[in-house]
């Protein structure tokens, strides 16, 4: 068994879990921490062998990354944050096995994210990058200033686990494909536009890129500031990312992520009216 403990966090995942939960079989420990779900979460988790850990958000801080690290029964430091519909396969469950025999260089490790779109995985085009591998002695969620953003409830924003040490990246991805129907996905990001727009308007967002080290600072300052984003992020996933070899699938991918931040944008115009 890989000496990891796995956080599956959920609300209302039955649709995702049946994909997610078995290519976790060879960890140690698997907790699924479920926000009251109605949809049969819980009892899919448990037969799937997984430990479900009720959470009920008191609206403060921690949220629910934090508050697993504080209080799940872990029986080892290292603890891998999957969400219900990211997929780990073969060849990156072996790489993380073999980190963990050689033993970890670093303190986190980023795992970069394919997305699946229209039911095709694609493999150009621009995807996510997390740090979801980490040594919990020597991780902690930042307290963002965002309570007031009602949209982005109990679970942190879009931002890093701050790591005391240095941090890596894995060579192989997880699948991003959520099973749920695509409006699952718009009503997602239309939240964390809210969230996004919120901390933009005011300030807020440039106070978390500063906490970014290396190139991912300078890259997300220079998307900060640029005028034009919704273009910008088009034509970086679909003609510098090379998304139109994903033929329409990668077109329209490009296309919404370029409306996500079409959102961000008028709904900041909207906060300063």
């Amino acid at each position: 068994m890989i000496p990891v403990s796995v956080v599956v966090m959920t609300r209302n995942e039955a649709a995702n879990l049946p994909h997610c939960l078995p290519a976790l079989g060879r960890f140690a420990q698997v907790f699924v921490v479920d926000s009251g779900s109605s949809d049969g979460t819980v009892s899919i988790a448990r037969s799937l062998g997984a430990t479900v850990v009720p959470f009920r958000w008191n609206g403060r801080y921690p949220k629910k990354k934090q508050w697993c690290l504080d209080h799940l029964p872990f029986r080892h430091d290292w603890v891998l944050f999957v969400d219900a519909d990211e997929r780990l396969d073969e060849t990156l469950v072996a790489e993380i096995a073999r980190l963990m025999e050689d033993g970890p260089r670093h303190a986190g490790y980023f795992i970069d994210g394919r997305p699946v779109f229209l039911g095709q995985r694609l493999r150009f085009g621009a995807g996510n990058r997390k740090l979801a591998l980490l040594d919990r002695r020597r991780a902690r969620f930042p307290e963002v200033p965002d309570l007031d953003v009602a949209a982005m409830w109990e679970v942190e924003g879009h931002y890093q686990p701050e790591i005391a040490g240095s941090v890596g990246r894995l060579r192989h991805a997880m699948e991003h494909a959520d099973e749920k129907p695509l409006s699952a996905w718009f009503d997602r990001h239309n939240r964390y536009s809210d969230w996004e727009a919120a901390l933009r308007a005011d300030g807020r967002m440039a106070a978390l890129i500063g906490k970014e080290t290396g190139l991912r600072r300078w890259l997300k300052r220079v998307l900060h500031r640029a005028p034009g984003r919704p273009m910008l992020v088009f034509l970086h996933a679909y003609l510098l990312r090379l998304g139109f070899l994903d033929g329409r699938a990668g077109l329209h991918h490009a296309l919404a992520r370029a409306f996500y931040y079409w959102q961000v944008g008028v709904k900041m115009r909207d906060a300063g009216r």
